[in-house]
């Protein structure tokens, strides 16, 4: 690997622990003998074995157990990555695994998307981040857009350039795909600019019988979506809202052209509070309007 490079972003299929460790420790290994800042974000279980093949060295690396902090594919970048990036000024070290086993269809959009979005977010930046796959476990579509989604593949015995690497605006748009209906039972209501106040009220009786911090951190992102429906759209919108299991779905739809995939200007601050706030977020925008659809409570 090329110490010199601006940024790399790289996917390691494994295929049993023994070829995550052997992966992974290294290349965790190598960033703590450079003095690099180096994060691991994998699953809990991965955590401790890689701790013990690190010995020593594993005192001067972060880990988070990235089904909690990840379980929200759009969460990854500003609230994982970025955040660890952005507390240190040089060059830095990642091991981030998106996919894994138990991912839901629903989700697996938003997961292709974050993995495509990466490269636009952090090109320029001074680091490396290394993406583990399960490839035992992994059905074959989720290898497959891996390989459209890094650079860089390596299969534990080769290190080479993806033929298949796809334009990440291409490839997000790709997965910009329609979501499942609402159900009949679904609440639905309108909402303009002299409403807001009154939404808010509704999206809050509505998830009475979450947490009472879920139900403030629900509320506050239906209202940047209705907002940025009025501001960017035709000036109202249409909101949706029903429960399923233990966890509350509230969708927005408008006719504009939806919040842009950034993570790293303004213009994208709304739809990254969001991410941060909700359990899931999935979008699909079309030439008749943009639908968000968040998830609170799972």
């Amino acid at each position: 690997m090329n110490s010199a490079a601006p940024f790399t972003h790289e996917a390691l299929f494994y295929r049993d622990e023994d070829a995550f460790l052997a992966g992974t420790a290294g290349f965790v290994s190598d960033g703590v003998r450079r003095g690099e800042p180096v994060l691991v974000a994998v699953r809990e279980a991965s955590i401790g074995p890689l701790r013990a093949r690190l010995g020593g060295q594993a005192d001067q690396v972060h880990f988070i157990d990235m089904t909690e902090a990840g379980r929200n594919p759009g969460r990854i970048i500003p609230g994982v990555l970025m955040a660890f990036s952005a507390s240190t000024r040089q060059r830095f070290r990642m091991v981030g695994e998106p996919m894994w086993p138990g991912r839901t269809e629903l989700e697996y959009p938003a997961c292709v998307q974050h993995e495509a979005l990466i490269n636009t977010a952090f090109e320029g930046s001074r680091g490396v981040i290394l993406c583990p796959y399960d490839a035992g476990s992994l059905p074959g579509h989720v290898l497959a857009d891996a390989r459209r989604t890094h650079p860089v593949v390596n299969d534990g015995e080769r290190r080479v350039a993806s033929e298949w690497y796809t334009e990440p605006s291409g490839l997000a748009e790709i997965y910009n795909v329609p979501l499942p209906p609402p159900p009949d039972t679904a609440e639905e209501h309108t909402f303009s600019v002299g409403t807001l106040a009154h939404t808010r009220k509704i999206v809050a009786t509505f998830a009475h019988w979450l947490r009472r911090e879920q139900v403030e951190d629900l509320v506050l992102a239906v209202n940047e979506l209705a907002t940025n429906s009025i501001l960017h759209a035709s000036g109202r919108g249409v909101l949706r809202l029903w429960r399923e299991g233990g966890t509350a779905v509230c969708e927005v739809s408008d006719s504009g052209e939806g919040f842009p995939p950034s993570f790293t200007g303004l213009s994208g601050f709304g739809i990254v509070m969001v991410n941060l706030l909700c359990d899931l977020v999935r979008t699909h925008t079309s030439h008749s309007g943009t639908t968000v659809r968040v998830y609170l409570g799972r």
